[in-house]
């Protein structure tokens, strides 16, 4: 049914994203399919990186480790944005495309008030993308 899934995630809050993770590595399983994790970030400094290498190389690391941890076949994409608070969206719509995905699981946050007027990450990926979209809420 589904051929690859790409996963979202954020590397400074993964313990936030432990139901989304879950959730995908249970697909991918039950699909027998890889999960592509992909990370935006930026070219400068970090806390998870001083250069993009090294930010690529934290989540080559993390794929592996739940490769290892859920027993599921996995890979991993690092995207550099100029702002990625700004391009997030326009990075991951991208990304959809260039890793071959036709299923994006991703966690969600507790809807506000504030997506009455911006829409949310998923929100956005699901309306624009041709690939499913499996929005997880974390709570």
């Amino acid at each position: 049914m589904f051929r690859k899934i790409m996963m979202p995630i954020d590397l400074g809050h993964t313990e936030k994203l432990e139901k989304a993770r879950r959730t995908g590595a249970d697909l991918a399983k039950q699909y027998h399919v890889p999960i592509c994790y992909v990370a935006v970030t930026a070219a400068t400094p970090g806390a998870l990186g001083h250069n993009p290498e090294e930010f690529a190389a934290a989540l080559d690391a993390f794929a592996k480790s739940e490769a290892a941890r859920f027993n599921i076949a996995a890979e991993c994409k690092a995207i550099v944005s100029h702002d990625p608070t700004i391009d997030l969206d326009s990075a991951l719509l991208s990304a959809v495309n260039e890793v071959g995905a036709d299923l994006v699981v991703m966690a969600s946050h507790i809807p506000n008030i504030a997506d009455h007027l911006w829409p949310s990450n998923g929100g956005t990926i699901a309306s624009r993308s041709a690939a499913s979209v499996f929005v997880v809420r974390s709570n």
